[in-house]
């Protein structure tokens, strides 16, 4: 009797706990199905969640079982255009204007800032030009950049070109009719070399135009006379000459003549501006003549910026002239880029702008930091 008592209280337990099974069942069907992970006849096909758990159009799910995704395609976008526009390179832009204005014996003024920002836009004009005209070699040199990988489209890199480009003369048509006067040759010789020049022997000469161009076009806005600046322009564009010659073994190495020339070249340079090789503005020198204190206090920062200079731009040069394969040749070409703030901070003291140059030598940090993260080369 107990036995078959127990049996039939058996049969009931398991009843029981089938229904609850099947009504446990149907609820998570319902549950699916609200959240539209089933799918019956319907007007109009409602897309399925993506595997990072995006809530669907019929019903949001819980913060527990789906959450939010982060913007993951938006950032990789982001990324992908500041590969295109190498943007850690863009803190050796502000520098030459500076540098310009120092060379003129004025200090900046608003015109300065707007010369600064014709300088940013004409050089990440040129950066995104520089791909578009090179999708083919970096097809098959390169095929991680934006570019040939698809992560930017030829057209936008070429749109951006053009858009950036008008920006940097309006803003420099903005700061007045000189500071235009110097913009247009420099957005000239931009897509000049990015389309025709770099691929001739012309090409470093036009780069090193360009950027004593670009020094020349703050001495323009601020003070009006470009005659004073010439040498401080003069020493920035004979550096960006060697640094450009070297990029062209960047890809594939190449000779250590490059390299060792480029070496000898910052030696010069950084000896001329700290035995006065590279004469001072007018104005500077008359002031420094009734100061003899502000002329040694010139002369310190000067050697200061200079010896950073020659250390930035010398070491990796020194690697890629003992070994010039491509990867020490990209690290000597990237230090002869972040090697043009110390340079810049070097012409701006040597003009007696102590200010001007402790703020341009500030944006070595922040260049070396980010170059870390997306290449200048």
């Amino acid at each position: 009797m107990r036995a078959q008592a127990a049996h039939r209280a058996g049969e009931g337990g398991s009843g029981r706990s089938g229904w609850l099974a099947w009504l446990g069942l149907a609820g998570r069907l319902g549950g699916l199905i609200r959240l539209g992970r089933l799918t019956g006849p319907s007007v109009s096909p409602s897309p399925s969640p993506s595997p990072s758990g995006s809530p669907s159009p019929s019903g949001g799910p819980s913060p527990k079982t789906l959450p939010t995704p982060l913007p993951i395609p938006r950032r990789k976008a982001a990324n992908a255009w500041a590969e295109l526009l190498r943007l850690p390179a863009i803190f050796t832009v502000p520098g030459d204007a500076l540098a310009g204005a120092a060379a003129v014996g004025a200090r900046p003024t608003p015109r300065t800032l707007l010369a600064i920002g014709s300088s940013l836009c004409l050089y990440e004009a040129g950066m995104a030009l520089n791909d578009w005209a090179d999708q083919a070699e970096d097809a098959v040199e390169r095929p991680h950049r934006p570019l040939p990988s698809g992560r930017v489209r030829p057209a936008a890199a070429l749109a951006a070109a053009g858009a950036l480009t008008a920006a940097g003369l309006a803003l420099a048509a903005r700061a007045g009719r000189p500071a235009l006067a110097v913009a247009a040759p420099l957005a000239a010789t931009v897509w000049a070399y990015d389309l025709t020049l770099k691929r001739t022997p012309a090409g470093p000469a036009a780069m090193a135009t360009a950027r004593g161009l670009d020094l020349l076009l703050g001495a323009a806005t601020t003070g009006g006379s470009i005659r004073p600046a010439l040498p401080s322009a003069l020493t920035l564009a004979t550096h960006t000459l060697a640094v450009t010659t070297v990029s062209r073994g960047e890809t594939q190495g190449g000779s250590p003549l490059a390299p060792l020339a480029a070496l000898a070249t910052t030696a010069s340079l950084a000896w001329g501006l700290t035995n006065g090789r590279a004469p001072a503005s007018s104005a500077v020198s008359s002031a420094s003549s009734r100061n003899p204190t502000a002329d040694a206090r010139r002369g310190a920062l000067t050697t200061l910026y200079a010896t950073l200079y020659a250390v930035t731009s010398a070491r990796p040069l020194l690697h890629a002239t003992l070994n010039p394969s491509p990867q020490l040749t990209q690290r000597a070409v990237g230090g002869g880029i972040r090697a043009m703030i110390p340079l810049q901070a070097a012409l701006a003291a040597r003009s007696g702008a102590f200010t001007t140059a402790f703020l341009t030598a500030a944006l070595a940090p922040a260049a070396r930091r980010f170059a870390r993260k997306v290449s200048v080369t």
